[in-house]
Parts: structure tokens; C-alpha cells; sequence
């Protein structure tokens, strides 16, 4: 059964930084690309980025490119979105997801609210 599990997200103010994390189980991530998604209040899915296998090349959408830096410890079977420099537009559900998909899939799992407000 493939699970998915975000945490780390939090409150935090405009120009601060955040972690969040995503731990996955019953399958190796050493095998798949994965791509963190998130989902705005009254917006739709947003593609955010992508990391390829070897964790060598990743991807950004151009909204948070130079802030975000998205990684992967095969090792331990769970990838990172590191996000500095937030703005207020950041605040979302993130999901992490298997592959990528354009346009994401729906997510399965209840993600990790993200709220950056002053």
C-alpha cells in the first residue's frame, strides 16, 4: 500500500523559512521522480516541483523558483521542499506525489498546511 505522509508545515511570518517533509512507505522512492503540489484557498492543484531519481536534477514552477529547493534522502525513503523567503501567495496545503504528472494527480493524504501571514 503506497503512503504518503507530509508534516512540517506551520505559521510563519513573510520572508521567513520552513521545512516540510514527506515520509513515504510501501514503496522505494529510489525508483520514481517525486514532486511536492499544493493547493491555495479556492484554488485549484499546483504543480510546485520535481526531483529526478538520483536526486541530481530538479525542477521549479517559476512562482517559487530561487526560493524553494526541493531534495530526497533515498535512505530514508522521504523527500523535502525547503521554502525561504515565503510569501503570503504560499500559503496552501502541500502534498507530495509519486512521478509527475501534468496535470497533478488529486492527492491521497491530508498534506501540511503552510500559512505565511503577518
Amino acid at each position: 500500500q503506497v503512503q504518503l505522509v507530509e508534516s512540517g508545515g506551520g505559521l510563519v511570518q513573510p520572508g521567513e523559512s520552513l521545512r516540510v517533509s514527506c515520509a513515504a512507505s510501501g514503496f522505494a522512492i529510489s525508483y520514481y521522480y517525486m514532486s511536492w503540489v499544493r493547493r491555495a484557498p479556492g484554488k485549484g492543484l499546483e504543480w510546485v516541483s520535481s526531483i529526478n531519481m538520483g536526486g541530481d536534477e530538479s525542477y521549479y514552477a517559476e512562482t517559487v523558483k530561487g526560493r524553494f529547493t526541493i531534495s530526497r534522502d533515498n535512505a530514508k525513503n522521504t523527500i523535502y521542499l525547503q521554502m525561504n523567503n515565503l510569501k503570503p501567495d504560499d500559503t496552501a496545503v502541500y502534498y507530495c506525489q509519486r512521478g509527475w504528472d501534468d496535470p497533478p494527480r488529486t492527492p491521497w493524504g491530508q498534506g501540511t498546511q503552510v500559512t505565511v501571514s503577518s
